[in-house]
């Protein structure tokens, strides 16, 4: 399976993008804004192509287990990302929510006036993940390709 984010909107805070899924428009995403230098849990990850696994340990992955019952299988991992470790996708709605990691969610308000957010996170979350999941647990392979494509930067 293809997972596209297609980054479309930079901040001070925050970039926004389109998550696609098999190139089908999925939801919006928010991650933390672009940085010539990283900042630990500030920075957003480099474009390029990353694979996705499930991952089985940490705070995340318990506190989704309880959120999530009977849905959740493990926290989508975007892995080897250079000089990343632990980028996942789950839910938020602002920079706060995010230590590097793709938020999902059905809204978006852009970033020209105010810094970017999303909204409905948990409504898009529980529409996409089954989907991305159920893709690894059959043994399929899922790679997310990250698109610097950006038309708006706030500075």
């Amino acid at each position: 399976m293809e997972l596209t984010v297609l980054r479309y909107s930079s901040g001070r805070e925050s970039t926004l993008g389109l998550l696609f899924l098999e190139g089908v428009f999925a939801c919006y995403t928010l991650e933390d804004e672009q940085r010539e230098i990283k900042v630990s849990g500030e920075t957003r990850i480099p474009a390029g192509r990353y694979q996705v696994r499930l991952r089985k340990e940490g705070s995340h992955h318990q506190r989704y287990a309880q959120k999530f019952p009977g849905m959740h299988k493990g926290m989508l991992h975007v892995t080897n990302v250079p000089g990343f470790k632990w980028i996942l996708l789950h839910i938020g709605n602002d920079d706060d929510d995010t230590a590097g990691c793709l938020l999902v969610g059905d809204t978006s308000i852009t970033n020209i006036n105010q810094e970017g957010r999303i909204n409905n996170s948990t409504i898009a979350y529980k529409r996409i993940y089954p989907i991305i999941a159920n893709e690894l647990v059959v043994g399929e392979e899922v790679w997310i390709t990250y698109m610097d494509e950006v038309i708006f930067e706030r500075e």
